[in-house]
């Protein structure tokens, strides 16, 4: 550990210190569950892997508590930052961090492509996500990630049941459209589970710190990524249908039936059923019935 992580660390103010600070208060609209345990604030960086050439985005900086450790780790920090008010604490408590830029911006319309680009390598995404964006951010970071090129890894904080989803085998109830989706396009593991406590206020669940790192190629072929994102869509969005009756309003009944028997796989089937390796095989069949 540097100095200056030691100096950091030890006086960079508490969530409770800035809030009172600035006369803030978490806003329950926006999701505002700030990181407070500074042993799980080390471990979610530590899990990042940060090194002195790296470029890192962190989504949801909030008030600064993970900022605060990344920042004397890497090359540079964009932290974005959706609250106006969140984003002037920021600016204040980071005034002299010459490699930490404060970007206040929604991370759904940032552009991790254009920030690659202009890093001159992949980056590393790190955040806490607040609940209710959680499954649009992730997509849109998988999509963003080019095999690698755009995004190098990903160590987010997630709702517990919102990580087994990711994971889920076939066949469970937890198992749909973005256990197919995420596993499709990206390595993930969990890494541990943080218990409401660590938060301010605590949360009504369990979280998950989970590492993504994207394949350098996706399970399902590029060029099929539009249609492999509408079948998965089709098949999960009516769960209790079989698959046939399932895709063919939007794929047409001659097309699926092709399809489905280029495949190896019965109509009859449903889509929780169905691997990934499955969808990736109807996804190509479909393309070229």
């Amino acid at each position: 550990m540097s100095g200056s992580e030691e100096k950091n660390r030890s006086v960079f103010p508490t969530a409770r210190e800035l809030l009172a600070k600035h006369g803030l208060l978490p806003k329950r609209s926006l999701g505002q569950n700030f990181l407070v345990d500074t042993r799980v604030q080390e471990r979610i960086v530590d899990a990042a892997r940060v090194s002195g050439q790296d470029v890192v985005v962190e989504i949801g900086a909030g008030l600064g508590a993970l900022t605060a450790r990344l920042f004397p780790r890497a090359a540079s920090v964009i932290a974005l930052e959706r609250d106006a008010s969140l984003a002037r604490v920021l600016r204040a408590e980071f005034a002299g961090a010459a490699n930490l830029q404060i970007v206040e911006a929604d991370a759904l319309k940032f552009d991790l492509v254009a920030a690659a680009q202009a890093a001159g390598r992949p980056l590393v995404v790190v955040g806490n996500l607040p609940y209710v964006v959680t499954s649009p951010v992730i997509f849109a970071t998988l999509e963003a990630a080019a095999g690698g090129q755009v995004v190098d890894r990903a160590v987010l904080m997630v709702q517990k049941e919102f990580a087994q989803r990711m994971l889920s085998p076939p066949g469970g109830r937890e198992y749909g459209r973005l256990s197919v989706m995420v596993q499709q396009a990206a390595e993930t593991e969990i890494l541990f589970h943080v218990g409401p406590g660590a938060f301010l206020p605590p949360p009504a669940v369990v979280s998950t710190v989970v590492r993504l790192r994207p394949r350098a190629q996706p399970l399902c072929e590029s060029s099929d990524a539009g249609l492999f994102s509408l079948l998965v869509r089709e098949a999960f969005g009516t769960r209790r249908k079989m698959l046939r009756r399932a895709l063919e309003p939007a794929f047409g009944s001659a097309r699926v039936a092709a399809a489905l028997a280029a495949a190896g796989i019965a109509g009859t089937r449903r889509a929780e059923e169905l691997s990934v390796a499955d969808f990736v095989r109807l996804a190509q069949a479909l393309a070229h019935a």
